[in-house]
């Protein structure tokens, strides 16, 4: 996606699955693209992070990370997003386990060379 498509929001930090900074939707719910094999795909919706974006506006999510100044470095911002968003779209009202459940597989890659 990042070298052929030039949809460069989608990071690859370990490459193993292990920090979600590769997440995107596929149908609406939430994959580490990394292990995810695109013969799996068939013909099944992929949206990345620029997806998001409608007409110039940030969907809710990405409007609340920047009205909150969430982002420090932003490798792992993108990540981050799309699995909340996914939380979102299918609990509207989670609770902090539920949260905690969503969140805790993405973490902050950047002590760490992301691998290319």
């Amino acid at each position: 996606m990042r070298d052929h498509l030039d949809l460069v929001g989608t990071k690859s930090g370990w490459a193993v699955g292990f920090c979600g900074t590769c997440t995107v939707h596929v149908d609406g719910q939430a994959v580490r693209s990394c292990g995810f094999p695109v013969s799996a795909v068939g013909g099944q919706k992929i949206t990345t992070i620029e997806g998001f974006a409608r007409e110039g506006k940030l969907n809710p999510v990405q409007q609340a990370w920047c009205d909150l100044d969430v982002a420090e470095c932003g490798c792992c911002q993108a990540g981050q997003i799309m699995s909340a968003t996914a939380l979102l779209s299918e609990i509207p009202k989670p609770t902090d386990a539920d949260i905690d459940a969503t969140m805790s597989g993405d973490l902050c890659v950047a002590p760490f060379t992301p691998v290319r």
